[in-house]
Formats: structure tokens, sequence, C-alpha cells
């Protein structure tokens, strides 16, 4: 099916005189058709329509809900090799890349309606009344989670699927009863058109209202500052660069009536080679490293920008083994020039800063990405920190430290971080159990023997962390805890049951799981 260039605002399409377009970032040539930039009046009509469907949205059972969710799923797929072909012209991505990535967005959506039927994300508690205490009498209070407003999401470049339109952030806002309006990120237009079509489609097949989703595209950052203006906006989910993720804190913070960001913004996710794993496996850890840190052309948020470990011999292997393996490695494309100049601009700030260059890859076309790797003894990292700044793309910096509490120094030293991994053998745990604690203060994730690249989607992830990692380092974008973001506490005193809502009566709530009287009840929700 032939790509329109429309916008989508409710199940209406629309199109504007303001015109932009994508780009091949392989080749460098403009993509066609145009696309059309939303402007003030489609922004006012897709939150229009937001705020109009939101009550009778949220009001809909859980089911109803799983079985949209279900339908999105099932359109995407139907939407077939087009989809990824498109993805791939604008992103440069493999297709077996987007193949599982499209496959990564269909399970989220699969999960959440799992998730909207087990019903443990409604948070039910009931206190029953106790007319009778001699303290004072109780009256009867009941409590639930309920949606918290129409969501604006914003599309993320280097997950053109699981991160974009159609992905967890939207799922997750979805499943909890929030209409959503996505801002699609201007670098893959084509590719957010076919998600849109899937979700339009989905919600007419199961009878959504009109305005639980839309779609605004456009270049102009002064669209998202808008949309996160909007008083009808009450929460927004973005990916993306600490420079964005602040300018729309900002804008939310000075609203009137603030609302939350939930930024995922900036990581260098440290690796800490303990010595005992560096000693017994040290030259195929510096391959893994090599082959995490180039997965994707460094575009993950997950990357492992920075590695500490002990000096001595083990050490001097690693780095070795590690420069050999990168010089290996051909340039890769990247996602926009955009960002290849940016990767450019960290290489030589990395350098200027003092970074000992260990190796590089091979030098490509200028929107290829060349492999770096850095080093630097830990005494001058604590004197120069922009070299512990991240660069999006796959460059990492290696921290020789002299001692262990020179390690914990720079450990401590180091900002909030989506995830800390250690690699480590069995006579590494007590040096392990020594560094613990400040992994668990300093990321969201902290990961034993393998590479961070890669997030599992399931019920225990948290991909998120202390500020500047994320906005929230309470909350995670994947996983099924995701959907607390767009959520909040709602308690009923005193209501009679028929006014009660609904999972909250007596006939509905020993189906779903609660707590009665502090007493957790599984439920049996179907």
């Amino acid at each position: 099916m032939a790509l329109t260039g429309e916008l989508f605002i409710g199940r209406r399409r629309a199109a504007t005189a303001q015109r932009f377009q994508a780009f091949d970032p392989a080749h460098g040539e403009a993509l066609m058709p145009t696309f059309s930039a939303a402007g003030a009046a489609e922004l006012e009509a897709a939150c229009a329509l937001a705020d109009a469907a939101f009550d009778s949205y949220r009001s809909l059972p859980p089911q109803r809900r799983a079985e949209f969710l279900e339908a999105i799923a099932g359109q995407i797929l139907a939407q077939g090799e087009d989809l990824l072909k498109r993805a791939h012209l604008e992103t440069a991505l493999p297709l077996a890349r987007l193949t599982g990535e499209r496959a990564r967005t269909v399970g989220q959506l699969r999960l959440f309606a799992e998730e909207l039927r087990a019903g443990e994300w409604l948070g039910l508690r009931v206190d029953p009344a106790l007319p009778q205490r001699p303290t004072a009498p109780r009256p009867d209070i009941r409590l639930r989670e309920i949606p918290v407003g129409p969501v604006a999401v914003f599309g993320a470049s280097n997950f053109p699927l699981a991160f974009s339109v159609a992905g967890g952030d939207s799922a997750a806002a979805l499943a909890a009863g929030c209409p959503i309006v996505v801002k699609g990120h201007p670098a893959h237009p084509g590719t957010s058109e076919y998600v849109a079509r899937a979700i339009v489609a989905a919600a007419t097949e199961t009878g959504m209202p009109d305005g639980v989703f839309s779609l605004l595209n456009g270049p102009d950052t002064a669209l998202g500052a808008a949309l996160v203006t909007d008083a009808r906006i009450r929460a927004v989910a973005f990916t993306g660069s600490r420079a964005g993720g602040l300018a729309l804190m900002k804008v939310a913070a000075e609203r009137p009536e603030p609302i939350p960001v939930y930024a995922e913004m900036s990581s260098i996710n440290p690796v800490v080679l303990l010595p005992a794993a560096l000693a017994g496996r040290g030259a195929s850890l510096a391959r893994e490293f090599v082959a995490s840190l180039t997965l994707g052309v460094g575009q993950f948020c997950t990357n492992p920008g920075l590695v500490l470990a002990l000096e001595g011999e083990g050490l001097r292997s690693f780095i070795e083994a590690a420069g050999t393996a990168l010089e290996a490695v051909s340039p890769a494309v990247m996602l926009t020039e955009g960002i290849q100049r940016n990767y450019v601009r960290g290489i030589e700030r990395m350098s200027a800063a003092g970074g000992e260059l260990v190796a590089q890859g091979g030098a490509g076309a200028h929107t290829c990405a060349r492999a770096a790797l850095f080093s630097v003894e830990a005494a001058s990292l604590a004197h120069r920190p922009m070299l512990a700044e991240e660069t999006f793309g796959p460059a990492s910096l290696i921290v020789r430290c002299r001692t262990l509490a020179e390690l914990r120094g720079t450990l401590e030293r180091l900002e909030g971080q989506l995830t800390a991994t250690l690699q480590m053998d069995a006579a590494d745990q007590p040096l392990a159990q020594e560094l613990l604690a400040t992994l668990e203060r300093k990321a969201g994730r902290v990961i034993v023997n393998s590479w961070p690249t890669g997030v599992e989607v399931c019920h225990a992830m948290v991909h998120g962390g202390p500020f500047p990692a994320t906005a929230d380092g309470r909350s995670t974008s994947v996983g099924t805890l995701a959907i607390e973001r767009f959520l909040r506490p709602v308690c009923y005193q005193g209501f009679a049951d028929a006014l009660l809502p609904p999972e909250l009566r007596a006939d509905q709530l020993p189906r779903w799981p609660h707590r009665f009287d502090g007493e957790y009840r599984v439920g049996r929700a179907e």
C-alpha cells in the first residue's frame, strides 16, 4: 500500500501545506513521498479528540483494552514487508534487525494485554468498615489505580518500531487507559505512517472511541514543546538526547499545572572487569565487549561506554585484544547525518580531553561511524569528567584503576545509569559484594556476566535509572511495570456498593488480585 504522507487525527486523515521529507542515510537521498508537518490546528484537533475520548476509553473493561492491543499487534504484522522495507530505507538498519524489532513490538503489545487481564496493575485495596471499633469507627475505604489522562509519546530515532508509534510507551499508556498523541520522529515518517495505519485499523476493528490515537509528524522541535504545553496532556514519554529531555522537562514544569515527563536521556553503562574474570577469560571478554559496543553501530542507550578494571597484566591483555577486535570492525551507516556528526564531535571531545586512543575501526563514507576505543588513568578521569559524557555510537573508554579504592571512587563519581555490569568469576564474589551497594544506587539494572545491550521485555525488567539516565529513576519504560507511569491512586470512602467502580464492587472484587484488610488475595481474573 502506497504511503500518503498524511497525518492521523483520530480516525481522520489530514494534509497540510507545510511538507518535509525523510532521507536514506546510506546514500543521502531524499525519499518520497513528502509528508505533512503538523501545525497548531492539527495539534489542537488531536488534543481535543484525546481529551474527549478519555473518559469513555478509560471506562472500558480491561478485556476490551486487551483486545485493542492484540488487534494492533495483528495489524502491524499485516503491514508485512512494506513496513520493514520502508524502515530499512529510512534508518539503514538491517532487515534482520528490523524483523526482530517488529517481533519485540508485537510481543510487548501482547504482554500488556496479558497484564490487563491479570489485573494486578489495578492496585485494588479494601479496608472494610469497622463500625464497632472501640477507639473510633472506621468507614469502608477502597482504592484503585486510574489512568492519568491523555499522554504525549515521542518516537525515538534508534528504535523505529519498538520505541516509536506503537512502541513500549504507547503500549503502556494505552493499556493504562490513556489516549495517546504521538509526535513521530522526523527521520522515519513513512515507518510511522505504516504503524499509525495499524493502530487506526485496530481501533476501528475493536470499537475504540475516536481520538484514542493521533499521529503528529513534523521536523520542528516547537511542535513537541507545544504538545507538552497543551493543558489536556497529562504525562509525557520521551526517549532521546539529554538536551531534548531536559527541554521537555522544563516546559512541563513551567505549565500552570506541571505534569510528569518520563524521559530516557543519557547513559554510559559502566562495565567492571573483576580480577579473576579478567585473568581467566580476558581475551573472550574483549571480543564480547567489542561485539556489544559495535552492535547496531553503537546506537543503543545501553551501549557499554565505560569499562573499569584494576591495572595489571590482565587488563593490558584485555586492552590489546579489544583493540585488535575493534580494528577489524567495518564502518557502518548511522541513523542520520546529524547523529553521525554528533558522534564525530564526541570522539574529538574525548581525544581533546586526554583520552588515549587505543584503536579505531575501519573508515567509511560520511554517514558511517568509525568505532573507537580510548583509555585513561582513573586519576585523570577524576579531573576530566567530560571524558565520561555519553558519545552516542560505537565508542568507549577504558579506565585503568591502580587500587580498589580508586575503582570504587570512580564508580561513586558517575552519574545515574541505565545499567551497570559486573564481569566476574567465583573468586570475585567478595569484591562484587563490596561494589553491589554502589551499583544499586547508580543504576536501574545490575548485570552479571552478560552485556548491557539487549533488553528483555518481561515483568521483572527495569529500563530506567537515576537522573540523568531517566527523568524519574522510580520508573521503567520496558516491562509491565511501565504501566504504573500512567496511573494514579484514587481512594473511595463510605461508598455504597452500587456507586463503586465495577472492580471494587462485591461481585467483581474476588476476580481480581487485591488486598483485603491487609491480606493479599490472588483473585481469579478471567
